[in-house]
C-alpha cells in the first residue's frame, strides 16, 4: 500500500512537471499573441480617461467614444510616423548621393581637429592617422553590399509591424469598449470566494496604471519639447525627430536617459561635420549638454516625483530598488515593465494578504 501511494504521488508529480511543461511551450509558442494582447492593454489603459471624459461630460455614446478616442490615438501616431519620413527621405538621398572622397576628408577633419583640441600637435596627429588609416577602416565598415538584404528585411518587418499594429488597434477596440472583458476572462480561473476582491483589484489597479501611463507620455512631452526647443536653438536638422527619440528612451529607467543624450550629441555633431570643430561643434554641442542637463534636471525633480506619488504611490527609493532589481533580472524589458508590475503586485497583496506586516508597510498609501 505504502509502495502504490509513493508511486501514485510520483506519477501525479510527473504529471504536474509535464502539464506545467505543455502550458509553458504553449505560451512560448504564442508569444507574439500575449505581446499583442500586453501592447492593448497597455493603450487601453492610456485611452481609458479619454473614454471616461467624453462619456461623462460630453454624454457621448459608449461605443462612438471609444470610436473617437481610437481615431485621435491612430492620429497621433501617423503624425509621428509622417515625422520620420523626411527624415528617411533625406537619408536615403544622401546614401545614394554619398561622396566617399568628401566623407574621408570630413572624417579625417573631425579627427585631427578633436585630437589637436585636446593636445596632441599636428605631426603626432598625422602619424596616428595614417598609422590606423582610420577612414580607411571605417569606409571599409561600409560595406554597401548589405543594402539589399536591408531592404528584403525591411519589407518583411514591414509586414510584420502592420499585422501587428492591425491586431494591436482590433484587441484595443475591444478593451475600451467593453472594459470588463478582461475582467471577466481572468475571474474563469478564480474561485468563486476570491471573485469580489479580484474585481476589486482589478479595479484599482485600472485606475493606478491609468495615471501612470498618462503621466508617463505627459514626462515624456515635457523632455521632447525642451529637447526640440535646444536642437532648434542649436541649428540641428531634423530636430523635431531627433528629440522625440531622445525623449522616447526615457522610458529606459536611469539607462535610457544616458543613451538618449550620448545620441543627441553624436547626432548634433555629426550635424556640423566638416566646419571648424573649436568654433562651431564644440560650442554647439556644449548648449545640446546645458539643454539636456535641464530636461533630466526637470524630469528627475519635478515629473517622475509627481507620476511616482499621484499615480503608483510608491516611494521614489522603492522604485529605485524595484527597477535595478527588475533590471539585473530580465534586462532592460524588466526595467521597462518594473513600475506597472509593481503596482499591480501591491494591490493584489493588499487586497488578500492585508493584514501581513509587511505587506501594511508597503501598501498604506494604496
Amino acid at each position: 500500500m505504502k509502495a502504490k501511494t509513493i508511486a501514485n504521488g510520483i506519477l501525479r508529480a510527473v504529471g504536474i512537471l509535464v502539464g506545467i511543461a505543455l502550458v509553458g511551450y504553449f505560451l512560448y509558442k504564442i508569444q507574439s499573441v500575449l505581446a499583442y494582447l500586453s501592447i492593448a492593454a497597455v493603450i487601453a489603459l492610456i485611452g481609458r480617461p479619454m473614454v471616461l471624459f467624453l462619456r461623462r461630460k460630453l454624454k457621448f455614446p459608449n461605443t462612438l467614444a471609444v470610436i473617437l478616442t481610437m481615431l485621435i490615438m491612430v492620429g497621433v501616431l501617423v503624425g509621428i510616423i509622417a515625422l520620420f519620413v523626411p527624415l528617411i527621405s533625406e537619408q536615403g538621398k544622401n546614401l545614394s548621393l554619398l561622396n566617399i572622397d568628401a566623407l574621408q576628408g570630413n572624417l579625417n577633419a573631425l579627427y585631427r581637429q578633436l585630437t589637436e583640441y585636446l593636445g596632441a600637435s599636428p605631426v603626432v596627429v598625422n602619424e596616428i592617422i595614417e598609422d590606423t588609416e582610420i577612414e580607411k577602416n571605417i569606409l571599409e565598415g561600409l560595406d554597401m553590399g548589405f543594402i539589399p538584404d536591408f531592404l528584403n528585411s525591411f519589407l518583411t518587418l514591414l509586414s510584420t509591424a502592420s499585422i501587428g499594429l492591425f491586431s494591436v488597434l482590433f484587441i484595443s477596440f475591444f478593451f475600451l469598449k467593453d472594459s470588463k472583458l478582461f475582467q471577466n476572462g481572468l475571474l474563469m480561473f478564480v474561485p468563486k470566494t476570491k471573485e469580489s476582491g479580484t474585481v476589486k483589484s482589478i479595479d484599482k489597479i485600472n485606475n493606478l496604471l491609468s495615471r501612470y501611463f498618462v503621466g508617463l507620455l505627459l514626462q515624456l512631452f515635457v523632455l521632447f519639447i525642451i529637447y526640440t526647443i535646444t536642437l532648434l536653438v542649436v541649428g540641428v536638422e531634423n530636430a523635431v525627430v531627433i528629440a522625440f527619440l531622445c525623449a522616447l528612451f526615457n522610458i529606459i529607467p536611469y539607462v535610457g536617459p544616458i543613451i538618449g543624450g550620448v545620441l543627441m550629441i553624436v547626432l548634433t555633431m555629426t550635424s556640423f561635420l566638416g566646419m571648424d570643430f573649436s568654433s562651431v561643434i564644440l560650442p554647439k554641442t556644449g548648449y545640446v549638454l546645458i539643454g539636456l542637463a535641464i530636461g533630466q534636471l526637470i524630469d528627475n525633480f519635478a515629473s517622475q516625483p509627481i507620476i511616482f506619488s499621484n499615480s503608483v504611490k510608491s516611494h521614489p527609493l522603492e522604485i529605485f530598488l524595484i527597477i535595478i532589481i527588475a533590471g539585473l533580472l530580465f534586462g532592460i524589458i524588466g526595467m521597462i515593465v518594473a513600475v506597472p508590475g509593481y503596482t499591480a503586485i501591491k494591490v493584489i497583496l493588499k487586497e488578500f494578504l492585508s493584514e501581513n506586516k509587511l505587506v501594511k508597510s508597503l501598501t498604506q498609501n494604496l
